[in-house]
C-alpha cells in the first residue's frame, strides 16, 4: 500500500502520521507517534491504528541533536523496521504569508519564499521548514507539501483583512491573516458529514489548546478570525498573551528599558494561562488546583472566549451553531460549562448529560444554539492535500 508521511515539526519535538492510500483514493491512519525531548533527552514513541505500541526508544543528544535529526531518525525507522517508503511528506507549515493561499508542492524557490515569513511566525515557522530542508538535502526526489494554517482565511473580505494603518504597510503583508486554518477546513468538511443542515449556516469554531483562536464561518468559509498578524493576537492562549494594546509593549520597550527580543519572549513563552496563574499553561493542572490565580486564569479564559463570541457573531449576523475542538474544547466539560453559561443570551443552552457523557451534540433540544463537540484532525487535512498534489487524478 502507498503511504503519506505527515509530519508536525515544533522547537523540540516531531509529531507524525503515517496514512495508507486506498482505493479509490481514500486515506486511513496507519500509525502516529512522536519523537520529543530534542535537545534534552529524545524519546520516540509509536502507536498502531488500533492502539499497539510499536516503538518506545531513548537516544542520545548526539544522535538527535536537533530538530532535522529527530525527523530523520523517523524516517529511518519507518524504513528499517517497518518497511513503510512514504510517495510523499506533507508538512504543516504556520505561515503562508499573503502569497501561498493554497498548499504547494515545496522547490527550493517556494522554501526562499517561506523563510521570509519567519519573523511573522517566529515560534513556528522555522522548526516547521528545518525538516523540509533536510528532507530536500537527504532525499531529493521526494516530493513535499506544504499546507499553511493561514491558507483557509486567506479568503476574508477586505474590511477583516485590513488594519487601520497607511495602505502601503498592507501591500507589504501587515494585514491579518488568521490561524490554526488546517484545523478549522477540517470541521468545516466534517460539519457536512455530522451536521449537514448547520453546516452552509452561521457557525463559530473555538479552536481551544495550547494555542487558541476561534473562526466565524459562513457557507463553510472563514470569513473572520480572532487571530491577526501573528499567532499571538485573540485569545490568550497556554503562554501566549492574546489580545494586548500595542501601548503595552511601547511601554515595555521605552520606559522599562526592555529589548524587543525579550518583549517577543514574554508575550510567546511567559503570557496566557502561564503569565494569569503563575502556576501553570496547562488547563488540566488549573481545574485540577484548589490556587484562587489559577481560577482566575480559567474565568479570564471563558470570559475572552464570550467576548470574542460576540464579536464573531456580529460579524456574521447571527449565530445557529457553536463548536468546541482541540485539546480543551473536547475534553474538558466544565469550561464548556461555563463558557455555555456565558453564551445564555444568545440563546445556549447545554444538555448537561450529554456534555459530561463526551456526545457530539451537547445543546438541549430547545437551545437557540446547537452545540457540538467535534474533534479535529490537522493531520489527515495535510494528508488529503499531500495526496490531491501527488495524485491528482485521484
Amino acid at each position: 500500500m502507498d503511504t503519506i508521511l505527515v509530519a508536525n515539526a515544533g522547537s523540540s519535538s516531531v509529531k507524525f502520521e503515517v496514512f495508507g492510500v486506498n482505493q479509490p483514493g481514500g486515506l486511513s491512519s496507519q500509525l502516529e507517534g512522536k519523537i520529543e525531548g530534542v535537545g534534552t533527552k529524545p524519546d520516540l514513541t509509536a502507536v498502531s491504528a488500533e492502539g499497539k505500541v510499536l516503538v518506545e526508544r531513548t537516544y542520545t543528544n548526539e544522535n538527535v541533536p536537533h530538530v532535522p535529526a529527530a525527523l530523520h531518525t523517523v524516517g529511518a525507522w519507518l524504513r528499517d523496521e517497518l518497511h513503510i517508503h512514504p510517495i510523499a511528506v506533507g508538512h504543516r507549515v504556520v505561515h503562508g504569508g499573503p502569497e501561498f493561499d493554497q498548499p504547494v508542492l515545496v522547490t527550493e524557490e517556494v522554501l526562499r519564499r517561506l523563510e521570509r515569513y519567519i519573523p511573522l511566525a517566529p515560534l513556528h515557522q522555522p522548526h516547521n521548514l528545518e525538516p523540509i530542508r533536510s528532507i530536500m538535502v537527504n532525499r531529493p526526489g521526494l516530493p513535499q507539501v506544504a499546507c499553511f494554517d493561514t491558507a483557509f482565511h486567506r479568503k476574508h473580505p477586505a474590511v477583516a483583512d485590513y488594519y487601520a494603518i497607511p495602505e502601503h504597510f498592507h501591500a507589504e503583508g501587515v494585514r491579518r491573516y488568521g490561524f490554526h486554518g488546517l484545523s478549522y477546513e477540517y470541521i468545516a468538511a466534517r460539519l457536512l458529514e455530522v451536521a449537514p443542515g448547520i453546516a452552509r449556516k452561521k457557525v463559530i469554531v473555538a479552536h481551544l489548546g495550547s494555542g487558541a483562536s476561534m473562526c466565524a464561518l459562513k457557507d463553510g468559509q472563514s470569513i473572520e478570525s480572532t487571530m491577526g498578524f501573528t499567532a499571538l493576537d485573540g485569545l490568550p492562549m497556554g503562554t501566549r498573551a492574546g489580545q494586548i494594546d500595542p501601548g503595552v509593549v511601547l511601554y515595555l520597550i521605552e520606559q522599562k528599558g526592555v529589548s524587543p527580543a525579550e518583549v517577543q519572549h514574554l508575550l510567546y513563552y511567559d503570557c496566557g494561562l502561564k503569565g494569569l496563574s503563575g502556576i501553570s499553561n496547562d488547563m488540566r493542572e488549573l481545574e485540577a488546583s484548589g490556587d484562587a490565580r489559577a481560577a482566575f486564569a480559567i474565568g479570564y479564559f471563558v470570559y475572552r472566549i464570550a467576548l470574542f463570541t460576540g464579536t464573531l457573531a456580529a460579524a456574521l449576523g447571527g449565530l445557529d451553531a457553536f463548536v468546541f475542538t482541540a485539546g480543551i474544547g473536547e475534553n474538558s466539560p466544565s469550561l464548556r460549562a461555563r463558557v455555555a453559561s456565558k453564551l445564555s443570551w444568545l440563546g445556549v443552552k447545554l444538555d448537561e448529560a450529554a456534555n459530561s457523557g463526551r456526545k457530539q451534540l451537547i445543546s438541549a433540544p430547545e437551545s437557540g444554539v446547537a452545540v457540538y463537540v467535534i474533534p479535529t484532525d490537522e493531520e489527515l487535512m495535510i494528508a488529503r492535500h499531500t495526496l490531491a498534489l501527488v495524485r491528482p487524478s485521484i
